[in-house]
């Protein structure tokens, strides 16, 4: 893809319905704000039938849904995404990110990276499921999905 469309495919904003957000912990917080921070400095989000960006989005859920709010010049969808299909990524991912901070705080380097990658693999898991529930309604980069699967978590995170 060419700069000029990474300079106009992209979400300039992201919001999480505050009604929508769970509690979390300290780390999933900081998780949290990290992705937001890391998600707006770069990414690659291109709706389709979309003209051009950047968009606005909004994550919230609806009636045990995932929506997705995109807004654009002359552009306005909401996608709703099931749930069902990340429910058990979600959960996996929820338990290793406990085991992973708790060992932060108490076990050797070496478990601490065995935890971080398994860490990782979920979140890839969810990354590309994300991608796969988003075809044919938005194109995006894998970075990019990770950074919205972390949010996509912190609707389900209670602290």
């Amino acid at each position: 893809m060419s700069t000029d469309a990474r300079a106009t495919q992209r979400i300039k904003s992201i919001e999480i319905d505050e009604d929508s957000l769970a509690a979390a912990s300290r780390d999933q917080e900081q998780e949290r704000q990290v992705a937001i921070f890391d998600l707006l400095e770069g990414n690659y989000f291109e709706p389709v039938e979309a003209g051009e960006g950047p968009y606005d989005v909004r994550l919230s859920l609806i009636e045990n849904r995932l929506a997705f709010d995109i807004a654009g010049q002359g552009y306005e969808r909401r996608h709703l995404l099931s749930l069902s299909p990340f429910r058990g990524v979600i959960k996996d991912y929820f338990l290793i990110c406990d085991s992973y901070y708790s060992a932060i705080r108490n076990s050797s380097p070496q478990q601490i990276e065995a935890l971080d990658m398994g860490r990782r693999g979920l979140h890839n898991e969810g990354s590309n499921l994300l991608r796969e529930r988003l075809e044919g309604k938005v194109k995006t980069d894998l970075d990019t999905a990770r950074r919205l699967f972390t949010l996509i978590c912190a609707l389900h995170w209670r602290g």
